[in-house]
């Protein structure tokens, strides 16, 4: 993990417009909402996912920064007053606070932008990665049927009463969907699974993404915003329906479990190159920060 995390953070620093570059504020902003935090959970599952089709990791570098990317800029808006309205994220003011909020948006439309910029150019002289559909379905995922979908259905959601089946499908989208995304595009950066083998790999992906998202459930509820980096009890705040108040702290922490069960179930179908990917998932079950 940390080999990988020091890879990511490297083609991200590569990628980024450097600081002193003309708008310096805005470049200098992007750096600071992208470069020197967070678990980069999605390129470590693009690595994964991978290594377990046998890609060559250099093709799957521009996979990891894209969907890094989209991350971020989802975090810089999700942070804005008009959406969660946050003042930290990764142990330090968030980018409306450091810069304005002006800035904020700017920084997130720019991030979205480069990471479709990153993912086209590295597909260039690579002859297994289809950039038109790698660019197609990380579009998706990150739109109206993917993670702002979720949003949008997250924020129509606050004061209201969820069944666990629509709290499952705002966070399909909302969450799942970059998660997703990152092992589809992974497994396509190699040749070495058949048709079966993907399907497996999308399986375990769309459970894991669940998975995650009842885990931070439970990390809001019960870390310390000094643990977690950001504001901890913030959803009890803003009266937002998670897993936990869903159904209840233990029966949350048993559905992560066997969401990771499901989905570690899903990766035998790939063998011992799935073993990184099931590695991944174990992490984000345990994961306490």
């Amino acid at each position: 993990m940390q080999a990988h995390q020091a890879r990511t953070e490297g083609v991200l620093m590569e990628i980024m417009p450097p600081h002193d570059l003309a708008p310096t504020r805005l470049h200098e902003a992007m750096r600071y909402a992208v470069l020197g935090g967070g678990k980069r959970i999605r390129p470590l599952l693009a690595y994964a996912a991978g290594e377990a089709a046998g890609a060559a990791i250099e093709t799957v570098d521009a996979v990891a920064a894209a969907v890094e990317l989209i991350h971020a800029y989802s975090l810089v808006h999700d942070d804005l007053p008009c959406m969660d309205d946050d003042v930290l994220r990764r142990g330090k003011p968030t980018v409306h606070v450091q810069y304005d909020e002006a800035t904020a948006l700017l920084v997130g439309d720019s991030l979205q932008s480069l990471a479709f910029e990153a993912l086209v150019r590295g597909a260039q002289g690579s002859t297994l990665f289809d950039a038109a559909a790698a660019v197609r379905m990380l579009a998706r995922a990150s739109g109206s049927r993917g993670m702002a979908g979720g949003q949008a259905v997250d924020l129509d959601s606050l004061g209201k009463s969820l069944t666990l089946p629509e709290l499952e499908f705002m966070h399909v989208h909302k969450t799942g969907a970059l998660i997703r995304a990152a092992v589809w595009l992974g497994a396509r950066c190699g040749a070495a699974l058949d048709v079966r083998q993907l399907d497996a790999l999308d399986h375990f992906a769309k459970f894991m993404g669940l998975a995650f998202q009842v885990v931070d459930d439970v990390l809001d509820a019960t870390a310390s915003t000094a643990t977690l980096g950001k504001t901890a009890g913030k959803d009890a705040e803003h009266d937002k329906p998670t897993y936990v108040t869903v159904l209840g702290l233990d029966e949350a922490r048993r559905l992560a479990d066997e969401l990771q069960r499901d989905a570690l179930e899903a990766l035998e179908a790939v063998g011992d190159g799935g073993s990184r990917l099931a590695q991944l998932g174990r992490f984000i079950v345990t994961r306490e920060f």
